[in-house]
């Protein structure tokens, strides 16, 4: 029986649901819509509607815009290791590094997992 291969397309798919499911188990509420991008070793990973109407309230002075963007980021940082493990299991590479920033203004999130290897290519 010949395995089914998995497309960039599907699997950028698959890594979007995995990361709404990961917010509304760990956050308790989900993204609006999440676009994620396989970029050589790279997933670019946008998600839109992440903050609350109170927290675009607090973000009206420069307090409460650190404020939300300090506690926003401790908070996925804490759950840090379950999204690695999640996009090890989906991707089958190891994540190397991450980084996330929210903006304030449009209440995205970008989040970069860096991998061990260039799944772009193993894809195509």
């Amino acid at each position: 029986m010949e395995k089914k291969r998995i497309t960039k397309g599907s699997l950028e798919a698959d890594i979007s649901k995995a990361l709404t499911q990961w917010e509304k188990d760990f956050l308790g509420r989900g993204s609006v819509s999440v676009k994620t991008d396989i970029l050589r070793d790279m997933l670019v990973v946008s998600l839109s509607g992440i903050l609350t109407p109170a927290e675009y309230k607090l973000c009206d002075a420069k307090e409460g815009l650190l404020s939300v963007k300090r506690i926003r980021s401790d908070l996925v940082e804490s759950g840090v290791e379950e999204l690695y493990q999640l996009i090890e299991e989906l991707t089958g590479e190891d994540v190397i590094s991450f980084h996330t920033d929210i903006s304030t203004k449009t209440g995205e999130r970008i989040m970069v997992f860096r991998l061990s290897g260039n799944l772009q290519k193993k894809l195509s």
